[in-house]
């Protein structure tokens, strides 16, 4: 009786040490996704960062295309206002929308493509966009780790006891593969 015993105790510690274990691991894989996320939100930072100047760098060329310099504000506020993953992410696929349509004027004004302080510019948001598609698709990784875990046997249970849930991945808006158009209106 003394060893059946022995054996049903160890079982049970076995048993509690990979629910330990496993709520353990849950945790660490959420923290990572959030990690990656502040990393995605630090490049849109920089981005945001840099839009004033080139706006501004811009506006000092043309005076005509204030509907972009508007669209710009609008979707820095909403990025600012946002309050979850995915509503940062469709605000963020706003400013690269309106952004697009910025980097298109600059191309047909050829006082802007002499600009140096606008060729700068235009250099650094490169380098930021190549960044947040890096941190994205890290962010994407992680979920993808994250979900895993949530979604395998036995995480699965845990994650369903302890309120656990599968992430969204950042996913571009529809239509965002299509590059914008800008229509001059020349008087």
């Amino acid at each position: 009786m003394k060893p059946f015993l022995i054996g049903l105790v160890a079982f049970v510690f076995l048993i509690g040490f990979s629910l330990v274990g496993s709520y353990n691991g849950l945790v660490t894989q959420s923290q990572k996704v959030d990690q990656q996320w502040a990393q995605v939100e630090t490049q849109y930072q920089r981005r945001f960062d840099l839009i004033p100047n080139l706006v501004a760098t811009v506006e000092g060329v043309m005076q005509q295309e204030r509907q972009v310099f508007a669209d710009l504000a609008n979707a820095r506020a909403n990025y600012a206002g946002a309050k979850t993953v995915d509503d940062k992410a469709a605000a963020a696929n706003q400013v690269e929308s309106s952004l697009g349509r910025l980097l298109v004027i600059m191309e047909n004004y050829p006082q802007l493509k002499a600009s140096e302080s606008a060729n700068r510019l235009i250099d650094e948001l490169a380098g930021t966009e190549n960044r947040i598609a890096v941190e994205r698709q890290r962010f994407n990784e992680q979920v993808t780790s994250y979900n895993l875990l949530v979604k395998r046997f036995p995480g699965s249970i845990m994650a369903g006891m302890f309120g656990f849930r599968d992430r969204p991945f950042f996913q571009g808006t529809p239509g965002s593969e299509v590059a914008p158009t800008v229509k001059f209106n020349i008087n």
